[in-house]
């Protein structure tokens, strides 16, 4: 549907000219934003700026005296390369934000990033750099907002109503995360999610037809979205009528395109690529100033204009004010939920006695640590109704399936397990989303080398310190059949590269539990849990907060009377264990030692603790050996692998590949000067 039609606001306080002098504020003072670090992009803020103003000043629910309000309209700059348009939003509008902040643009220690970032600027909802990431977080927020209606709006009481908005531009839609993410929303029915697409026929590099041609419009309606068409960016009533449009559809989510002039506002660069990504320089300013009857002071706000976003700032207030009086009403009348939902932040859980007491269980026989993390995964939501998440298709093998846990869908929100379908970078985003929305803790699931395809998400988890929890199985080249495309090789060393991502690799069930307390307990940042497909022995021994700790624990002898350590991860703590039998047959004493989280073990060597006997060490894992080496000795081995793996028997496969107990043997007959004893 095309928009043209005008409509009227129902705020007195605004007019067309109103309209027109905010608009103009906004241009001047991104272009004065960007100039002031003669750093930046000017493009979308000049284009931009009649959707944002029609947007913050018409359907927007936000108090910029309180950017955390738990029932606050979520706005998402997915292209947010154009950041100076979005600090101009949070200044006129009243935020923390003053006009100090925008002259230190792109300046160490400001709060106005080159691209914004969570935590760091008021009324910044998540970081968005790599293109495309901040509409699928919009996705997971939306997400968010429908599954925690379903669960709190209880009888007469609605703590959960609001919006989520996105404004995006090419790049965004480029990018293949937006496919995936449109998507899911698409499947999943998120009426309370529009995208506003900044669609100008000129790209950074040239025309825009050069690099795509898609029919937006098209792409969206074919993934159930509603579609709208604004042919004018300047027409700020059509553009309204849009936005109005978008919230009377609550079956699908809204995809307005909103066809733009690039350098719009700026004279002698309305049109040309080169108003993407420079300041437009003083020249350019000066002409701009004059076009608009513009005082020549840097970073000016007419009276007018800022009179009407205090009075527009304070029917945001009073919208706060009224829902922290139903909130109360709701919290007194349903304690439980207000105690399992808090609506303004992540849940940690209550009670983790289920963990605690899988921990301590006695065992006997194999298990994968998969399978130990389903077990665990099911203990630990029993108590823990925040609790959501899904797979990307790979439920049943990475067996993170909550039972009893019902489907999130279109027409029911109220479940627990959200099928995210074969999009690991739109699952990890949205996950990424969820987060930052509040109320509820996500994970998600998929192999160990499709990790790749959802790092920049997962990368960004760290960045802005979200607990989203990542389970990630088929550890190994033990995978076998598989091949090498299924076998991750150099996956936990990058993981690990990660500042801020805890990686945990347990060696069975019992370090399974531990595992996933630590994940449920972390609430500063995102944990990785990886485990095998392969069955693996219980290893006894206890010390398992040595592991809290240092990072390891000793799961085999002595520690004062050991000859050798033998230090392995996840899987290969068995091969460990099977080379100290072949040692203590040739009268040499080894102590095994499970190392689950390397990142701890390496913190507690930086302080100066050592928590290993000081003997010759051999360091194994079914993986690129690199971080190891960067932790042992000159006396010390390291067994792992420099190659990538082979089809066949998973066992096979790994003897092949040489990390069989006999090698972790013979590693350590070198490592006292003795030759190798076994063949």
């Amino acid at each position: 549907m095309t928009i043209t039609a005008s409509s009227t606001s129902n705020r007195e306080l605004l007019s067309d000219g109103i309209d027109q002098l905010a608009i103009s504020t906004i241009r001047v003072l991104a272009a004065d934003t960007v100039q002031s670090a003669n750093s930046g992009h000017s493009g979308l803020p000049l284009r931009a700026a009649p959707a944002a103003w029609v947007l913050w000043s018409r359907h927007l629910r936000h108090d910029p005296a309180d950017p955390r309000w738990p029932d606050r309209d979520r706005f998402v700059l997915s292209a947010g390369h154009r950041s100076a348009l979005l600090y101009a939003l949070l200044h006129l509008f009243g935020y923390d934000l003053p006009i100090s902040e925008l002259r230190q643009f792109r300046q160490l220690g400001s709060r106005t990033p080159g691209h914004p970032e969570h935590g760091q600027t008021p009324g910044v909802e998540t970081t968005t750099g790599p293109l495309g990431q901040g509409l699928a977080n919009a996705v997971g927020m939306a997400l968010a907002e429908r599954m925690l209606a379903a669960r709190c709006n209880v009888g007469e009481h609605c703590v959960v109503d609001h919006r989520t908005w996105v404004l995006a531009d090419q790049g965004d839609l480029m990018e293949g995360i937006s496919h995936e993410a449109a998507s899911l929303a698409g499947r999943l029915g998120l009426g309370r999610l529009t995208v506003i697409f900044d669609d100008t026929d000129v790209a950074p590099d040239g025309p825009a037809d050069l690099d795509c041609g898609d029919d937006a419009l098209g792409r969206f309606a074919a993934y159930g979205w509603h579609t709208l068409l604004v042919e004018d960016g300047n027409d700020t009533a059509a553009i309204d009528e849009a936005l109005a449009q978008a919230c009377d559809v609550e079956s699908a989510p809204t995809f307005i395109r909103l066809r733009t002039t690039i350098g719009c506002g700026a004279p002698g660069v309305e049109g040309p690529p080169k108003a993407h990504r420079s300041p437009l320089g003083v020249e350019r300013i000066v002409a701009m100033r004059e076009r608009f009857d513009w005082p020549e002071t840097p970073f000016f706000v007419p009276a007018d204009v800022a009179s009407v976003t205090r009075e527009l700032a304070a029917e945001g207030a009073a919208a706060r004010a009224d829902w922290f009086n139903r909130y109360a009403k709701w919290a007194a009348d349903h304690p439980q939920l207000a105690v399992h939902f808090p609506l303004n932040r992540v849940p940690a859980p209550r009670d983790v006695a289920a963990l605690r007491l899988l921990q301590t269980k006695a065992q006997s026989g194999k298990q994968a640590t998969r399978t130990s993390s389903g077990a665990a995964l099911n203990a630990l939501a029993g108590t823990y109704p925040a609790l959501v998440g899904g797979s990307a298709e790979v439920a049943e093998p990475t067996t993170a399936t909550l039972l009893g846990g019902d489907d999130v869908n279109n027409l029911d929100y109220g479940g627990r397990t959200i099928r995210f379908g074969i999009r690991e970078h739109a699952m990890a985003a949205a996950l990424n989303g969820i987060s930052l929305h509040g109320g509820l803790r996500p994970f998600g699931s998929t192999s160990l080398a499709f990790s790749d395809y959802l790092r920049p998400a997962l990368r960004l988890s760290a960045l802005m310190g979200q607990p989203v929890i990542y389970i990630l199985t088929h550890d190994s080249v033990y995978v076998g059949e598989d091949g090498p495309t299924h076998q991750p090789i150099e996956h936990v060393e990058s993981l690990r590269l990660i500042p801020g991502l805890t990686v945990l690799r347990p060696a069975d069930a019992a370090e399974t539990a531990l595992a996933w307390e630590i994940a449920a307990t972390n609430t500063s940042g995102p944990t990785t849990l990886v485990l095998t497909r392969r069955n693996l022995p219980a290893l006894g021994g206890q010390a398992l907060d040595d592991i809290r700790t240092h990072g390891c624990r000793v799961v085999r002898g002595d520690p004062h009377s050991a000859d050798v350590v033998l230090a392995a991860s996840g899987s290969e703590v068995a091969l460990a264990m099977g080379a100290a039998d072949l040692l203590a047959d040739r009268g040499v004493a080894a102590t095994v030692v499970s190392v689950m989280w390397r990142e701890r073990l390496e913190e507690s060597l930086a302080a100066g603790y050592r928590p290993l006997p000081d003997v010759p060490v051999v360091w194994a894992e079914a993986g690129v050996p690199t971080g190891w080496r960067g932790i042992a000795s000159d006396r010390d081995q390291v067994i792992g692998l420099n190659r990538f793996g082979e089809s066949g028997p998973g066992a096979q496969v790994a003897a092949h590949l040489g990390l069989t107990s006999v090698a972790v043997a013979n590693a350590a007959f070198a490592t006292l000067g003795r030759p190798a004893s076994w063949r």
